[in-house]
């Protein structure tokens, strides 16, 4: 008989080098952008341009500032900043932390929920990071000067997601059975903390502002609200924008396998099990996780699961 459900959906979790695969995109965007900024801070060091120019010049164009006067000519820096690295060991410790969470939250939840909890954790970290520095007295003063870059806000982000949706995750089983997440966030918050200069205020909460944001996120998404759709849509349509075969509008589940009836129907539709039809649940979990399967699509992979053990 053909391979057990079980072996199958496993089989067919996105791989890492696959395409589509948020964490991947994620690390390469990180990686690339940094490659990119020291290439050119290395033109300055062998040309006649002063080095430290290219602070001013290039770095400032993509780190976000406090000030709403230079954040007005900057818009742009609001997304590139959680993407911007100017030291090796930031960018190094930030894509260890974020790989290992993300890793994580996409067998937990799929391949959908890993790229929104990131731009918001790190979207919610700026807006507080700037609120503070124009708000708050003793901040104002460094306002000219202060400047934020580096993931750190959006990998808490993911951190504390991940954490959340399951605390008792075990890691590293071959310690006495594993080790609880939270003790690696918790591990994680402390280093990534001890790291901060001292002082910094402004960053302190708007990394504490992407921990927050990451649990709101989780608890949210329990509650039957997915603030991920809004981002994850926008993103499908500029795909669809560069894709000469557009994908029609999804139908609706009910719509494909129920009769459109007005009041009570007269019976009970099941739709027949194919292997078509399990491919597509299964795409579904990799894609949005099991939570979101229909209570229909559950009844099939049982009856589907059913069926394998005769």
């Amino acid at each position: 008989m053909a391979m057990n459900l079980q072996e199958e959906k496993s089989s067919r979790r996105i791989l890492l080098g696959a395409d589509g695969n948020s964490l991947v995109n994620l690390v390469v965007v990180n990686a690339v952008l940094f490659v990119l900024l020291k290439f050119i801070y290395v033109i300055y060091l062998l040309s006649d341009l002063r080095a430290d120019d290219y602070y001013t010049n290039v770095l400032a164009w993509f780190s976000l500032p406090a000030d709403l006067g230079k954040l007005v000519y900057r818009p742009w820096t609001l997304i590139t900043f959680m993407f911007t690295h100017d030291n090796v060991m930031h960018v190094i410790a930030n894509l260890l932390w974020l790989w290992m969470f993300g890793y994580i939250l996409q067998d937990l939840t799929g391949n959908r929920k890993l790229v929104p909890i990131y731009v918001m954790g790190g979207l919610a970290g700026a807006l507080v990071f700037i609120l503070s520095h124009n708000l708050v007295p003793n901040l104002n003063k460094d306002l000219a000067f202060a400047s934020m870059m580096g993931a750190n806000a959006s990998v808490m982000a993911v951190a504390v997601a991940t954490t959340t949706v399951a605390p008792d995750y075990r890691i590293f089983p071959m310690i006495n059975g594993g080790l609880p997440l939270w003790i690696l966030t918790a591990v994680y918050v402390i280093i990534n903390f001890a790291g901060l200069p001292v002082g910094s205020v402004g960053l302190y909460l708007a990394h504490i502002t992407g921990a927050a944001m990451g649990f709101t996120f989780i608890y949210q998404m329990r509650r039957g609200r997915d603030w991920s759709l809004w981002l994850n849509n926008f993103f499908d349509w500029i795909n669809n924008l560069f894709s000469p075969d557009k994908p029609a509008k999804r139908k609706k589940l009910r719509d494909s396998f129920f009769y459109k009836v007005s009041g009570q129907a007269p019976f009970k539709k099941y739709p027949h099990i194919t292997q078509q039809r399990i491919d597509q649940i299964l795409d579904k979990i990799n894609q949005e996780g099991y939570h979101m399967l229909t209570e229909e699509e559950k009844e099939i992979l049982r009856r589907a699961a059913n069926e394998d053990e005769l």
